[in-house]
């Protein structure tokens, strides 16, 4: 199997890596669209009025479309890993993400281990999603499988 040179392998990762990722402007069409998808149409994400009748200037994304949103962030920024998989997240969302609001993500590797498979790693990545305000919305930890360099190595 060959995997892209580009993307870091579990070697090439320390803990301490930063990484920016580009931005992305949540529209209204992305909350429509992950209703529509997951079924969720709870009215602070749907209703305007009923948004700002809690507080907000008006309806709040859904928290797990910022997480979708934040992989896919993961998944384009500079820097990239050779993923096989992610195994979990612990998540949480400490702010609302608005429409018009652009969210980016800082990620920070915070460890990193083998598995049994010579050709698998595991990093544990730190994430804060902020908006263009700089306040962090959503905020938490991915376990990711990375392939190794041995997947490359010929066969003994």
């Amino acid at each position: 199997m060959k995997i892209d040179q580009a993307l870091l392998r579990y070697e090439q990762v320390e803990p301490g890596l930063v990484i920016e990722t580009g931005g992305i402007t949540v529209t209204e069409a992305h909350i429509v669209a992950f209703a529509g998808l997951t079924g969720d149409f709870f009215d602070i994400h749907m209703d305007d009025d009923y948004a700002r009748g809690l507080g907000y200037p008006g309806r709040v994304a859904h928290g797990l479309l910022g997480l979708a949103l934040c992989d896919g962030l993961k998944n384009r920024a500079p820097t990239r890993f050779a993923a096989i998989v992610s195994l979990s997240w612990r998540w949480s969302f400490s702010g609302p993400i608005l429409v018009g609001d652009r969210i980016a993500a800082r990620i920070t590797v915070l460890s990193k281990r083998l598995t049994k498979n010579p050709a698998r790693g595991i990093l544990t990545m730190d994430f804060a999603l902020a908006n263009q305000r700089g306040e962090v919305v959503q905020k938490g930890e991915n376990d990711l499988m990375v392939h190794t360099l041995a997947v490359d190595a010929p066969p003994a």
